[in-house]
């Protein structure tokens, strides 16, 4: 079980990362995206930032779908987010040492891509 603290600690031991200022969380490297806030869309209240999911940056659809496949419980993606790399994570459900690996992953396809 994980928070977006735990997400802020992990994004900034990377080298090269840099925060957005948000109301919640927003990590770049390469100046892309590879884990932020989940923008939800409320009906009558437009987005609200939920820091408790994050998106992650998973670099293509056949990890996205494995990730969506195996572990439903974990993994989320809504509509407004099909055909896109990235997926929703219940953070609340991850444990530490998972959280490690997929901020590092995502901090690695993202910076080398740059």
């Amino acid at each position: 079980m994980v928070d977006a603290e735990d997400v802020r600690r992990l994004a900034l031991s990377l080298d090269g990362v840099e925060e957005i200022d948000s109301d919640g969380f927003d990590f770049r490297v390469a100046g892309k995206g590879f884990v932020w806030s989940y923008p939800e869309r409320v009906p009558g209240r437009g987005r609200v930032l939920r820091t408790d999911i994050a998106v992650l940056y998973v670099g293509d659809e056949a990890e996205k779908q494995a990730l969506l496949l195996g572990e439903p419980e974990l993994f989320f993606c809504p509509p407004a987010y099909d055909g896109l790399p990235l997926v929703m994570v219940r953070l609340e459900r991850v444990a530490p040492e998972r959280l490690v690996e997929l901020v590092t992953d995502a901090w690695r396809m993202r910076g080398e891509a740059g």
